[in-house]
């Protein structure tokens, strides 16, 4: 049998319990936001300054035995590699313009115990070329980690990695085709630029294979075709006798390519 003073005790140690657990909590929340605010806004800084090539903010955002991964490119080492790689790639002068653009709801940021955070999300790349409209051409994950030392946040590591193609010609519907229909544009083709071109068909669909291309493209009409992967589309072209003599390559609505059929 509990007495009064013990049964008094256990009420008091079960309140001071749920007080300081909820105290805990709170503190723990506040955290989380302050945190949770300091990285979102050094993020929005960093890649700032990465569309807009400001180099000198650039590098303020590593410490310099960084490291950056990249699915496709491998390992950088060191920021004065990582420096380099930007001023001669990125903001080469010669090369198009990259703009990097975060996909709205897909950031999370996690606490790393004695140590800063880690931010996680996805991003999409657009490419402008010279004369040319922009284009999303990417689209990957990113995964930075941020370390608080000496009253300042720098990144540490980078991690960028499930680099696709953009989804392109959303718009555009998918039509039926016969297989009649599709055998017309089956052969070899020559094409200034591209050279041998070998279109043949897979499934109720048709594949261009070459030296500089490969691609499955979709039919949106019975001579018209698109590409899911790039803002390509492809036009198939007949003479009076209606027998397939060449098919147009367009980019974004202009003319890039234009390829003879020779078999």
């Amino acid at each position: 049998m509990i007495s009064k003073i013990n049964f008094k005790s256990i009420v008091l140690t079960f309140i001071f319990t749920l007080f300081s657990s909820h105290l805990i909590n709170s503190q723990s929340n506040t955290d989380n936001q302050n945190l949770e605010t300091t990285i979102l806004k050094l993020d929005n800084e960093f890649w700032e300054s990465y569309n807009t090539c400001d180099l000198d903010k650039f590098r303020t955002f590593f410490i310099e035995d960084f490291e950056f991964y990249h699915d496709k490119g491998g390992l950088t080492s060191g920021l004065s590699q990582m420096m380099k790689s930007v001023e001669t790639g990125l903001c080469g002068t010669k090369n198009p313009r990259v703009r990097r653009e975060v996909v709205e709801g897909s950031v999370h940021i996690y606490p790393l115990n004695n140590y800063g955070a880690i931010i996680n999300g996805n991003h999409k790349f657009f490419v402008t070329e010279k004369g040319k409209k922009e284009v999303l051409t990417e689209i990957a994950k990113f995964t930075p980690v941020w370390q608080h030392k000496n009253d300042e946040w720098k990144m540490t590591r980078v991690l960028s990695y499930d680099h696709q193609h953009a989804p392109q010609n959303t718009n555009k519907k998918e039509a039926s085709l016969t297989d009649n229909i599709l055998m017309q544009y089956i052969g070899t083709y020559q094409a200034p630029d591209t050279g041998t071109v070998t279109v043949s068909k897979k499934d109720n669909l048709l594949e261009i294979n070459a030296e500089k291309m490969q691609a499955t493209i979709y039919p949106q009409s019975e001579s018209l075709f698109f590409h899911k992967q790039s803002p390509l589309t492809f036009e198939f072209i007949k003479d009076v006798n209606n027998k397939v003599i060449k098919f147009i390559v367009r980019e974004n609505g202009n003319i890039v390519e234009e390829a003879k059929k020779v078999k």
